[in-house]
């Protein structure tokens, strides 16, 4: 047998070998993924499953993974509890700072992507910028400025009015104090939705003879939809989950879900309940999520095609 050939052979096993070592890796991107999977698997599902297990556990007691009961479940469900009025009232915030911010940021959003043109950046900065400050700070700078002899009401009294509007610790506070707050949240996908409606279509559109109002409703909106929808899902997320507004601005008038939540785990020290009644917001939310998504053509979306 020829040299060429026994080296032929003596070299085939070893590059089989890599082959095999090769196919049974996974590739890069998965590779490359791991560590932030183990780190969200960690952070996220852990917990989610301590919060399950706690939901069953006995009432006012830590005997979690060694009793099991639907007494929490039973109890959020029976019809004398007041913890539905709670969801009730963050449920009828969350829709309102949705449908109010749907409107309010809409032009900004068509100004950012239409008209701004160098200032779009700016813009920007002036709605980011508020973020790197505490929710909590900004919520009590409101509360200086409209509370009884703080700002607006000393200011006024100064020039010779009567005060300000007593309009602090009402649920008119509250869902004001969400609109500012979660604006940025609504704006930005918005502005993505409306950066992906071509211009070629708007042009054609009006070379067809579309009326302004036209092009809206049929071009920019319909296609501008999906970034609009995830906005509006990531702010009613957001605000069915707020407790600082309800708590710094509303003065505990008005007590929404996430502060039964709250009292649950801090103040009765019933962690069954607390996470019974996390697991059904968790539900609800993550329903809806998914019918949201479902609705959604998130490659087009992301730029993938």
């Amino acid at each position: 047998m020829p040299a060429s050939a026994s080296a032929s052979m003596r070299a085939t096993p070893s590059w089989w070998g890599a082959e095999a070592i090769a196919l049974r890796l996974p590739a890069a991107g998965t590779r490359a993924a791991l560590p932030v999977a183990l780190l969200l698997t960690a952070g996220f599902v852990a917990p989610l499953v301590a919060i399950i297990a706690y939901s069953f556990a006995t009432p006012r007691s830590f005997d979690v993974f060694s009793s099991f009961t639907l007494e929490n479940y039973a109890g959020i469900f029976d019809t004398s509890n007041t913890v539905w009025l709670s969801f009730l009232w963050s449920g009828l915030f969350a829709i309102a700072t949705v449908a109010l911010l749907a409107v309010f940021a809409y032009p900004i959003a068509y100004g950012m992507d239409r008209l701004f043109g160098r200032w779009s950046s700016l813009v920007s900065i002036l709605f980011v910028f508020p973020l790197f400050v505490s929710e909590n700070v900004r919520l009590y700078g409101w509360v200086l400025f409209f509370i009884k002899n703080g700002v607006l009401d000393g200011s006024l009294k100064a020039v010779g009015f009567d005060g300000g509007p007593d309009i602090l610790f009402t649920p008119g506070m509250i869902l004001a104090g969400m609109v500012y707050t979660y604006l940025p949240f609504m704006l930005f996908p918005m502005t993505l939705g409306l950066a992906m409606v071509p211009k070629d279509l708007i042009d054609a559109a009006r070379d067809l003879g579309a009326s302004r109002l036209q092009i809206w409703r049929e071009v920019e909106l319909p296609l501008a939809m999906p970034g609009i929808l995830i906005g509006m899902l990531l702010t009613f997320v957001l605000g069915i989950g707020a407790v600082a507004e309800a708590k710094i601005l509303g003065g505990q008038s008005v007590i929404v879900i996430a502060h039964d939540i709250e009292i649950a785990f801090t103040y009765s020290q019933n962690w069954p309940l607390g996470s019974a009644l996390a697991v059904v917001i968790t539900l609800f939310i993550g329903v809806l999520t998914l019918a949201v998504f479902g609705k959604l053509d998130l490659d087009r979306l992301l730029g993938r095609r």
